[in-house]
Formats: structure tokens, C-alpha cells, sequence
């Protein structure tokens, strides 16, 4: 992992499925169970619930000292959920209301962490550590674990070699 700061991690976050809840909103709309039924085609993202978590997590680690991004792929085919996303974030998480990144290759995006729960938008391509969270036992308390470990490792680290 090449770490741009030793105090200071460029972490990026997906909003869906890790900061959004999309799930739920998916399964609690009246068209799920119809044939053909695409939730990231209707739902309105402004609308989402934030994930169990995600509020504190997101505070511990600006609390850290780290520069934290959202790193969002809004459907190509609902342009209004863009601004929908947009919404949701200046609601939820003000802190990172102009720190939004919209792509649809994670792959391209310079940083040390990558927060995300899917791997089809270049995850696992990215030249950073991936956290692929919701897999494996990784949730909100694994990633802060994690980082506070990799903070711990910088600091000795910095401290040694001084």
C-alpha cells in the first residue's frame, strides 16, 4: 500500500451498500418481486437511510486526521439519482458535501483505502488497499480496527526512524 501521508490515509468511501442503505430501500419498494424490477433505475437516492455505523465511522475518522472522499457510481440510466446522491450527502454527511467523487472505474481513483461493497467498478484493481466491506465479517468496527491499526504501525514507524 503506498501510503500518500504516514499521518494522514486518502480514504475513499462507496455510498451505497457501505454509507447508504440501498438494500433496504430496494427490498421495502412496492415493485420488489416484479419481473424486470431494477431499484437503481426508480429509487430515489435522496431517500436512503444511512448504514448502521456509517455516521460515527465517518466521524472517527476525520477525528483521525485522514482526507476521506465518497467514491459513488450513480446509474448511467437515472441521471436524476446524481443529483439525488448529491442531496443525500450535503443531508447525512455535510463534512463531505464537496468531497464527492462519481465514477464508474474505482480502479482510476489515487488514494490509500477504498471503502466499497462490490467489485465491478475496478475494486479490485485499485492501486491502494481495498476494503471489501459487507464480506468476511468487514463492517464499520473492522475498518475503524483496521485503520487505527494502520495508524498505530505510521506512528512507530515515523517514531523509529526519527
Amino acid at each position: 500500500m503506498k501510503v500518500y501521508s504516514m499521518n494522514k490515509l486518502r480514504i475513499y468511501i462507496d455510498m451505497d451498500g457501505v454509507l447508504a442503505n440501498f438494500d433496504k430501500a430496494a427490498d421495502e419498494h412496492p415493485s420488489n418481486g416484479v419481473k424486470g424490477y431494477r431499484p437503481d433505475l426508480i429509487l430515489d437516492f435522496s431517500k436512503f437511510e444511512v448504514m448502521p455505523g456509517a455516521k460515527e465511522a465517518v466521524k472517527k475518522l476525520l477525528d483521525m486526521g485522514h482526507d476521506l472522499f465518497i467514491a459513488t457510481t450513480p446509474p448511467w440510466s437515472h441521471p436524476s439519482a446524481w443529483g439525488q446522491k448529491r442531496n443525500w450527502v450535503e443531508k447525512h454527511f455535510p463534512a463531505l458535501k464537496r468531497k464527492m467523487v462519481l465514477t464508474h472505474r474505482k480502479d482510476l481513483l489515487i488514494g490509500d483505502i477504498l471503502i466499497d461493497d462490490t467489485k465491478w467498478r475496478g475494486q479490485p484493481d485499485f492501486k491502494g488497499q481495498w476494503f471489501h466491506f459487507g464480506k468476511n465479517g468487514m463492517d464499520w468496527k473492522y475498518v475503524i480496527e483496521t485503520i487505527e491499526t494502520i495508524n498505530k504501525v505510521n506512528f512507530n514507524y515515523e517514531k523509529s526512524s526519527t
